[in-house]
């Protein structure tokens, strides 16, 4: 395909015949997916699944990740024409990608809602593909995790976000954006000595054994020491990869939930995921994007670039290891 394709080349969410290969469809037309990949719930075939989960529950000031699914996919019909600059490679051409669509789930009977989500992610994982996630807030990442550690045992974790997620809280009914860490950790899906969180900036004084390396360390170490860290931490273990786009400064990213000034900057987290080529990935999610608190689409696009880099990582981590579950 190429850029002449784009006047005949329309509603390739619903008319693409191959999952692999860029898409030239005129970004303000069409039928939207993410980057322009075929929707379907057949997986035969597919290396990777992106998939929704519009959900929020009760975030501490500022409701509307549910809309989060919907603009990331409308935003990255910017990215739909080119390859990821600067990866050497075209993750897009390579693997065999599919948009999932998003979960369904009764929105008037809340205490199903985690079930739904392991389901869901099981029913993925189950047909040999591997999952990018468009959240919906924090929470969700919870219940994706059963999933993984289901289908791969407990996973390592890298988690990018203003806050450690990690408060204390027992009661494994509770349904908060606030605990899914401290959760998962409770849970054995992840092990604190394999779980790091990046960028943090809100208090929380048990770390629950997590290596933390928060924003001002961000700041003062640098893009490589950071990835050094991180690395050190996961070794070659199955991965997952969270970002909640609070990481980012307020001043990159505006329309999310909880916003905390100092954070990364836009450059940092884009530095920082490119340096992690060689993780063994497995899968990972972009949550907490509030679009009704950015009128601009700039925190949109940052999650569209957040997931469009967990699929060139997955991809990457394809290439070194062909047959990686």
């Amino acid at each position: 395909m190429a850029l002449e394709d784009a006047k005949n080349q329309i509603d390739m969410a619903f008319t693409r015949q191959d999952p692999r290969g860029l898409a030239f469809e005129n970004a303000f037309a069409g039928a939207t997916s993410f980057l322009r990949r075929r929707y379907t719930k057949d997986l035969r075939g597919i290396d990777l699944a992106v998939t929704g989960v519009p959900f929020d529950q009760a975030v501490t000031h500022r409701p509307g990740t549910r809309f989060g699914p919907r603009a990331i996919r409308e935003a990255s019909t910017l990215q739909a024409f080119d390859a990821p600059y600067g990866w050497g490679f075209d993750p897009f051409s390579e693997l065999a990608i599919a948009d999932y669509g998003d979960l369904a789930f009764d929105y008037a009977h809340t205490a199903s809602f985690p079930d739904r989500v392991t389901d869901h992610i099981a029913g993925i994982l189950a047909q040999g593909a591997g999952t990018i996630t468009l959240g919906g807030d924090h929470f969700i990442t919870l219940p994706i995790l059963r999933a993984y550690a289901a289908h791969h045992g407990p996973v390592a974790l890298i988690h990018f976000d203003a806050h450690s997620d990690s408060w204390a809280d027992d009661d494994m009914s509770r349904i908060d954006h606030g605990t899914f860490l401290y959760k998962a950790l409770k849970l054995g899906l992840v092990a604190p000595e394999t779980t790091v969180s990046v960028g943090i900036r809100t208090d929380n004084p048990d770390t629950c054994g997590v290596t933390i390396l928060d924003a001002p360390f961000v700041h003062r170490a640098g893009v490589d020491e950071t990835v050094a860290r991180i690395k050190a931490v996961v070794g070659d273990r199955p991965t997952y990869i969270s970002f909640d786009i609070d990481c980012l400064d307020p001043a990159f990213a505006p329309g999310t939930g909880t916003p905390v000034w100092g954070g990364l900057a836009s450059w940092q987290a884009a530095a920082i995921l490119r340096g992690l080529a060689g993780v063994h990935l497995v899968g990972g999610d972009v949550v907490e994007v509030s679009p009704p608190y950015d009128t601009t689409g700039a925190t949109a696009i940052a999650g569209a670039h957040v997931a469009t880099e967990l699929i060139a990582l997955y991809g990457y981590t394809r290439r070194k290891t062909p047959n990686a579950p």
